[in-house]
């Protein structure tokens, strides 16, 4: 598309299913390197990528020719096959239904990076479950408290 210039920088969150800790240490990294090759053959530009044993977060520059709904689905779908295939755990790998995507300028680039990067000492602190509202919290995301959160603990790392 001639004339076209986007800027759109993209924070996604998403979960293992039932938040059970199954992204393991020993196939963390390879597992990243595999979703980073989704998002960049997408003509996506990661900024940033992190995993913990039970969610995901991913900072993008996103190609105005990508849904971030579709954009999500392939990850999910492509990534949770990579698991099943690679065999990396005795039952089946899957997603949580559902995603989080949030939106930030470029002047947070940095702020952002930093706060993904940073997951393992940020969730000694705090929970998956609170670090997730105060996200939906900030960007006045409305939530019913019981269906958004029945199947999350407050577990810390």
């Amino acid at each position: 598309m001639a004339n076209t210039y986007t800027q759109l920088y993209i924070h996604l969150v998403f979960a293992v299913k039932h938040r059970d800790r199954l992204i393991l240490s020993t196939f963390k990294d390879e597992l990243m390197k595999y979703i980073t090759g989704i998002i960049q053959s997408k003509g996506n530009k990661l900024l940033a990528i992190n995993t913990m044993p039970d969610h995901c977060h991913i900072f993008l520059g996103l190609n105005p020719k990508n849904a971030i709904s579709e954009l999500v689905k392939d990850i999910k779908l492509a990534s949770g096959d990579f698991i099943n295939d690679k065999k990396w755990l005795k039952g089946k790998f899957h997603w949580q239904e559902g995603y989080g995507a949030f939106s930030y300028s470029h002047s947070q680039i940095d702020n952002v990076i930093k706060y993904i990067l940073n997951q393992e000492k940020h969730h000694k602190k705090l929970s998956f479950k609170e670090e997730y509202k105060k996200i939906l919290t900030s960007f006045n995301v409305e939530y019913q408290d019981a269906f958004l959160f029945d199947w999350f603990d407050d577990i810390k790392y």
